[in-house]
Parts: structure tokens; C-alpha cells; sequence
């Protein structure tokens, strides 16, 4: 993705992986293949791989440079975490390179935004050193929904569900250390950064608004995967936590924001990534911006 400016507010992205990932009929209970193929040939050819029958899935953090922030929403898998498949791909330092050659170090990171607490998203939060795991951006503020992160906390108290190890490495250690932010849905850093709950792909997910100058975007963490998803928002993934909210959460915001002049940032869309929504006959699509 080339950066993107908003108002006087950059943003890049810092990919960690990207290329075909997943199969359609895999990732969505609700597939089906006509449907699917019918709505292929009007998708941006970048988000599925024909060849391989795969959606493309991109893994990446957007850097928000604002006059007075700098900012990471979602931190990706990160390294050393002993992910099981198929979060176990190499490479993983491809993007610790690109955060570095975007100019920016870890300690001049001033906040975290996390849209929700799954290990994609999680990752870079900590860094393994002399054998524990320590905030990797000593300076920052981590923002962690209050709800979100209470839902998980007992979870991991009781030693049930899947995201034991990952609020064991990627949480635990920033509240430890003094560094987490617990906020609410009505939370706002500052008139340029806000929040949009959409809760069903977690507990207590959110969107991050960006607005400066009169201008819009929305990072919308996985609130939507797949730009099949516009067309179909009744879609969810196998990896939603509650489905039916999901599918209300989105729905909801694609009515809000298709034909408007707001710019959408799909933590998992592959290049160019930004784009806006459209309606298109009885549903919506989504079209990438390319100038």
C-alpha cells in the first residue's frame, strides 16, 4: 500500500506476510460457489488467486503519523510466539525491516491500538527477552478494550478456550509493566482518533476512526476479511466469535459508510489495501483506491 494521507495524518502499512492464504469454502459456513463465482467477476483481481483457488490474506500493521502521535493499530503474529499452523510462516522479520525503513524506532512509538486481542493482531505487542516477554515498545500506551480484555482475562483464569497463550505472551506483560490503556467503546484519544464498536469477530471488536481536514478513514480490523464480504456482509468466518453479531456489526457500518467519502483500511486486504464501499444492486462492493 502506498501511504495514504488523510487530512494532515499519513498512514502505512508494515506488512508482515501476504499471498494466497485460505480457501473460500474453508473460511466461510455460509459459502457457496456459484454465489462466489458470480461475484468474482466483479471483485478487484488481487484478493483471490485463481490458479490456487485461495483468498489473498494480507497480515499487517497500519503506522498512523499524526502532528502529535505516532500510533500502530494491530501488531500482526510477531516472532518467537510458537503459533500452531497456520500462524507458524517464516519470515516473520520482514516486518520489524519495515517499520525500521519507514524511519520510525520501537521507542518512538506513543500508542497501540489494538481492534481486538486474537494473536494476529497481538503479536509485536511483546518481545521475548532473557526468556520473558516485555513490552517491545518500552515508551507506548497499548489500548486494550476493558471488556475485551476482562472476557479473555477469565477465560485464561479458568484455562479454557484458545487465546490462553496468546493473552499470556501478548497481554499480560504490557498491563504488568504499567503500559496498557483499558477503555471503553466511547474511548477517544483526541479529535482525530476515535473508536467504532463492532462486536461478533470478538467480544468487544473495534474500529479505529482517523479524521483530520475534513477528510475520513476507518481501519477496520476483522470486522470484515474478504472483500467477498461486502457483497455477501452475511458471511462470517470460521474464526468469529459470535457470528450473528458479526454479521449485524457489519451490515450496520457498510450501510453507514457505502457511497460515502470514507476512506476503509481492511487490516487483511492485500494491496493496495484502501478502498471504499459501493452499493451495488441489493448489496455493496468494494473498489480499491489506485491514484
Amino acid at each position: 500500500m502506498r501511504q495514504i494521507r488523510v487530512g494532515n495524518i499519513t498512514i502505512d502499512a508494515v506488512i508482515e506476510r501476504e499471498g494466497p492464504w485460505r480457501r473460500p469454502q474453508d473460511f466461510f459456513p455460509a459459502y457457496d460457489e456459484a454465489t462466489f463465482k458470480r461475484h468474482l467477476r466483479a471483485m478487484e483481481p488481487e484478493v483471490f488467486d485463481a490458479t490456487l483457488g485461495m483468498l489473498v490474506i494480507t497480515y499487517q500493521t497500519f503506522l498512523v503519523r499524526t502532528p502529535h502521535h505516532t500510533i500502530l493499530v494491530d501488531t500482526c503474529t510477531g516472532e518467537d510466539k510458537g503459533h500452531p499452523p497456520p500462524f507458524d510462516f517464516p519470515g516473520k522479520a520482514r516486518w520489524r525491516t519495515e517499520l525500521f525503513e519507514l524511519g520510525v524506532a520501537f521507542d518512538k512509538i506513543d500508542y497501540v491500538f489494538c481492534t481486538h486481542l486474537h494473536i494476529d493482531h497481538t503479536g509485536w505487542n511483546t518481545t521475548l527477552r532473557d526468556g520473558r516477554w516485555v513490552p517491545t515498545f518500552p515508551n507506548a500506551k497499548y489500548i486494550f478494550h476493558r471488556r475485551e480484555y476482562a472476557a479473555l482475562e477469565a477465560e485464561f483464569a479458568r484455562g479454557t478456550g484458545r487465546h490462553g497463550p496468546m493473552f499470556r505472551d501478548n497481554c499480560l506483560p504490557i498491563v504488568h509493566a504499567g503500559q496498557a490503556l483499558l477503555i471503553d467503546d466511547d474511548y477517544a484519544l483526541d479529535d482525530a482518533i476515535t473508536l467504532t464498536p463492532t462486536p461478533g469477530h470478538s467480544p468487544h471488536h473495534c474500529c479505529v476512526n482517523i479524521a483530520s481536514q475534513g477528510q475520513r478513514a476507518v481501519i477496520t480490523g476483522d470486522m470484515m476479511h474478504h472483500a467477498i464480504q461486502c457483497c455477501e456482509p452475511g458471511w462470517s468466518s470460521i474464526v468469529d466469535w459470535n457470528a450473528t453479531k458479526a454479521i449485524k456489526s457489519r451490515r450496520s457500518f457498510l450501510s453507514l459508510v457505502a457511497d460515502a467519502d470514507v476512506l476503509l483500511l481492511p487490516i487483511h486486504f492485500p494491496a493496495p489495501t484502501a478502498g471504499r464501499v459501493m452499493t451495488s444492486k441489493d448489496s455493496f462492493s468494494y473498489r480499491f483506491k489506485r491514484d
